[in-house]
């Protein structure tokens, strides 16, 4: 199973976007699937603010994860995790045309109006999906440089 059909499995099992996306590289991260999906629990629908979008947001902890430091001082690391972070959130933007939740929905589901629209649009079901596979892609492909 590829790490996107992965992330789609979960998605369609009630998580949330942030943690279809982070749970489908925990294997390879050597973490836990529920530590990774416990982590991503708050992140689903930009942190429930159509802020940036939780697929996004699940990709970023993956990249994290792989490129991240851990010593304040590993200067080096910090450097490359940033770097990872804006090629991501670049290739996201170019294939998307945002990574901001509300952006991509057209609705602010950070209040009840916006929340009812994305629901009767069924943008969870027919739209987030897709952003779900895209986010998973384009980190999938980053991670293997």
């Amino acid at each position: 199973m590829t790490h996107a059909e992965k992330a789609t499995e979960l998605f369609s099992k009630n998580f949330n976007c942030a943690q279809s996306v982070f749970a489908s590289f925990s294997e390879d991260l050597g973490i836990s699937e529920e530590t990774a999906l416990k982590t991503g629990a708050c992140f689903g629908s930009g942190m429930k603010k159509g802020e940036v979008c939780g697929a996004c947001t699940g990709a970023l902890m993956a990249l994290g994860m792989k490129y991240g430091h851990s010593d304040g001082n590993d200067n080096e690391s910090k450097q490359k995790s940033g770097e990872m972070a804006v090629l991501f959130l670049e290739e996201f933007k170019k294939a998307n045309g945002s990574y901001i939740c509300r952006e991509l929905l057209g609705c602010d589901i950070g209040t009840k109006d916006g929340l009812e629209s994305a629901m009767s649009k069924n943008l969870f079901t027919e739209f987030c999906p897709k952003m779900v596979i895209s986010a998973t892609e384009i980190a999938e492909k980053i991670m293997a440089t």
